[in-house]
């Protein structure tokens, strides 16, 4: 994946972060006043033209909207975790769009695809920290808030910014078009914090507890790594922060020193056996936990669920530098012809729906919509950290905790927001060299 991340880089190599919103903003001014202009000698012609006031025009808005979507498809591409059949034939039930097709794909390969200006997409179902590969490309066409009918229901985390880190190191500083929040180069569908996964016959929760557990001796062999390196980088700095080896504030968005440091103690890792895999896919991750080949690891809490229904030991730690948080959401790639479809596929995931499916596998809606649509037990136990209670389902019994406990004692303890790192290009040349080495 390294690799695909560097040859896609070096065709498509972006700016600064820092110059180009400089730059954005210079722009989006002069756009902004020559918007106002018009708006100003339009508007009365535009409402009189259009029926304003009148008490049909919003059934007639809706009959135009339903007659656009029966006429456009929606083509997306992103990871399994949300491109799921059953959503995207939910969706077209729901909406009445004229058709759906789904294309599962890492985010490199996605990433590569999108800036190869491939025409197959309508929507890149995106992680929030690759949204620069594209916004700075011209790939995207930002959503407009007011387009989004359950958008009123958004969680604070995706409108309120935090003291906690800088703008752009937090997720609302990542998918908004504007300062004014009125447009959105993503439309956030589910997030998670990630940990680590471990299996509790072998290691104890005190010994998984840390980042530091997936680079200690003790699990030579047997341990393992993501190898998407904007994932792998963030985790051993933290671990080397906790062994004393660096003090890095945003592990998040390290300096080319510090990506020098972490490069040099991965593939120290490398050489001397730790790793019992690279994994990148869901399946094979719940394969390697499953089988008892790697007991400790970096993952996803729905792969330690997916463990945990095959009747297998499986817990999902709690570490003391926090969780890596990140979001997923689909972008509307520029150019489309079918707006309308990625608009309303958009509002679709906010609606509540579609967060049943991902919450029961074990990541969060960022709407509250969720609350009312999902069983009360569910809900409860998936959002805030009650026990279970009914008939056992999917390994999940009578009594038993969400490991981690609430979505608001997670919440308060996230190490830091996945993003886009200054030192991009250093890192990935780097990854590659951890790759090969």
């Amino acid at each position: 994946m390294g690799a695909t991340d560097r040859n896609n880089q070096q065709q498509q190599k972006p700016a600064k972060p820092d110059r180009e919103l400089k730059n954005w903003r210079t722009a989006m001014s002069l756009l902004e006043l020559n918007r106002r202009s018009l708006l100003k000698r339009s508007t009365g012609m535009m409402a009189l033209a259009m029926g304003a006031g009148t008490p049909f025009l919003s059934s007639r808005a809706a009959y135009a909207q339903a007659t656009s979507l029966a006429s456009q498809q929606l083509r997306t591409i992103g990871l399994s975790v949300t491109v799921q059949e059953r959503i995207l034939n939910d969706f077209k039930k729901a909406s009445g769009v004229g058709g759906t097709s789904g294309t599962a794909a890492t985010f490199p390969d996605a990433q590569t695809k999108i800036l190869s200006g491939s025409k197959d997409y309508d929507c890149w179902e995106i992680i929030a920290e690759r949204l620069p590969a594209i916004v700075m490309t011209n790939n995207v066409e930002p959503v407009p808030a007011s387009g989004l009918k359950n958008w009123a229901n958004i969680r604070d985390t995706f409108t309120k910014p935090s003291d906690k880190w800088d703008l752009k190191a937090q997720i609302v500083g990542q998918i908004w078009a504007d300062e004014g929040q009125t447009t959105l180069n993503m439309v956030p569908a589910v997030y998670n914090y990630d940990s680590i996964g471990y299996n509790p016959d072998v290691v104890s929760a005190e010994e998984a507890n840390s980042w530091a557990a997936i680079f200690d001796k003790k699990w030579k062999g047997k341990s393992g790594l993501n190898t998407d390196p904007l994932i792998a980088f963030g985790q051993a700095i933290m671990a080397m922060n906790t062994l004393g080896l660096l003090n890095v504030k945003n592990p998040g968005n390290p300096s080319a020193k510090e990506i020098d440091e972490a490069a040099a103690f991965l593939v120290s890792k490398k050489k001397e056996g730790q790793f019992r895999a690279l994994w990148g896919d869901f399946g094979e991750l719940v394969n390697l936990m499953a089988s008892g080949e790697m007991v400790v690891c970096d993952a996803w809490q729905p792969a330690v669920m997916a463990v945990k229904a095959q009747g297998k030991s499986c817990k999902y730690a709690v570490p003391k530098e926090g969780y890596r948080a990140w979001a997923i959401g689909p972008s509307m790639i520029a150019g489309t012809t079918n707006k309308e479809a990625v608009t309303a596929y958009a509002d679709y995931w906010l609606s509540g729906e579609p967060g049943i499916a991902v919450s029961e596998q074990g990541y969060y809606s960022p709407s509250t919509n969720i609350k009312s649509v999902m069983a009360p037990e569910k809900y409860a136990f998936w959002y805030e950290g009650k026990p279970w209670t009914g008939a056992p389902e999917r390994g999940i019994k009578e009594g038993d905790l969400r490991d981690g406990g609430s979505l608001e004692e997670r919440a308060k303890n996230v190490a830091y927001w996945h993003q886009w790192p200054d030192e991009y290009d250093h890192l990935v040349q780097k990854w590659d060299e951890f790759l090969n080495a």
